[in-house]
């Protein structure tokens, strides 16, 4: 009598664990976890070419810089050489000649650096729009990722007070077990698929769900503990 209420109680146990073992594999694979992972890359991509951007832009910055500042030092060459032009005192005619072809050159050079520094502004203004549009996304999906995780951190509270309920009920569940039965469910489990205690109903093992014949329903309810001939689970005869 006391072996078949360890034995029941062993029942019991197994049911707990069974369901605390389910919820750990609800609690790892929550549909919002995988939602998650993909805001979390779809984030971190976004960092990324948030931030390759903005050294195109520092690039681009630096560059049309540096094109403003030698366009202005070609046009203040070019009005001293107009004013010495203009002036013309001390120059003779082929000194003034290329003087001309000087300034010539020059406006030339400064028209380039014009459009030069033209194109660096269009391409600093596709980049500053470019940074826009890719803040705004990553203030969407921030606040999605947020979302998500309140999600999931109020899932797991819900699942890990029901953990904490069943962990409770086995506190109360294990000393009424015989210690060397509990030892056997304890290495058996993992071996088992977590499953190391089950019903004979009908003569039909619930572990492995197969058929024990007369025979071999005797042999296991002759056995200490009974254990099911065909993957060694400890059964319980209901």
């Amino acid at each position: 009598m006391e072996e078949m209420r360890s034995l029941e109680d062993l029942l019991e146990l197994q049911s707990l664990d069974s369901a605390i073992d389910r919820l750990l594999d609800r609690r790892s694979h929550l549909p919002a976890l995988a939602k998650f992972r993909d805001v979390h890359r779809r984030l971190e991509k976004l960092n990324a070419d948030i931030a390759a951007t903005e050294a195109t832009k520092r690039e681009l910055d630096l560059a049309e810089g540096k094109e403003e500042g030698e366009m202005k030092l070609d046009e203040d060459k070019v009005r001293r050489e107009e004013q010495r032009l203009f002036a013309g005192v001390g120059l003779t005619a082929k000194d003034l000649g290329h003087l001309r072809d000087e300034v010539a050159m020059l406006r030339q050079r400064i028209s380039k650096r014009e459009d030069e520094a033209l194109a660096l502004i269009e391409q600093q203004q596709a980049a500053a729009a470019s940074l826009d549009g890719l803040g705004a996304e990553r203030v969407t999906v921030q606040a999605e990722k947020a979302g998500l995780e309140a999600e999931i951190a109020a899932e797991w509270k819900h699942m890990d007070d029901e953990i904490a309920r069943l962990e409770a009920r086995k506190r109360d569940t294990v000393p009424s077990i015989d210690p060397e039965l509990l030892a056997l469910y304890e290495e058996i489990r993992p071996i088992k698929e977590g499953v190391a205690a089950a019903a004979l109903t009908d003569g039909t093992c619930g572990g492995c769900h197969l058929k024990l014949s007369a025979a071999e329903q005797i042999q296991v309810n002759r056995s200490h503990p009974p254990r099911c001939l065909h993957c060694r689970r400890i059964l319980v005869t209901r």
